[in-house]
């Protein structure tokens, strides 16, 4: 069990101005900023990023939508992290994410669905360091 992980607020969210709201509700779930930046990725980043998906028929659309717009990265800190946090943001389709929960509240669709959150421990600290150097680390 970790106390870290990794989330990224995604173009759609960040776009419709929701970003300061979400990063609310991540504080108010009790989890610590570790590191945050807010950068664009370029498809080739973003293809890099979601390279596991590569074989699956919605990758295109997947290095495309996350290409799009900023995103807000961030390492997150609290005991139990990433399952914790896959409760805060709730169910990938926002229809069927639980009441207050980050996607229910932010999410437009299965594909526009506001956040990500990395699903095990392994993932976290290789989705963190994808994005951040050990000195943007804290």
């Amino acid at each position: 069990m970790s106390n870290k992980t990794f989330t990224m607020i995604k173009p759609d969210a960040v776009g419709n101005g929701h970003t300061g709201a979400i990063l609310d509700q991540i504080i108010k779930g009790g989890f610590k900023i570790k590191a945050m930046k807010y950068l664009a990725l370029s498809k080739e980043k973003a293809g890099e990023f979601y390279e596991v998906h590569k074989e699956r028929p919605f990758y295109g659309e997947l290095v495309d939508f996350m290409s799009s717009g900023p995103i807000v990265a961030a390492i997150l800190e609290k005991d139990n992290a990433v399952e914790d946090f896959r409760k805060l943001i709730g169910a990938t389709d926002p229809a069927k994410a639980e009441k207050g929960t980050i996607r229910n509240l932010f999410a437009e669709s299965i594909g526009a669905n506001a956040i990500h959150g990395s699903d095990s421990d392994e993932n976290a600290a290789i989705e963190s360091s994808f994005f951040f150097s050990s000195l943007e680390k804290f």
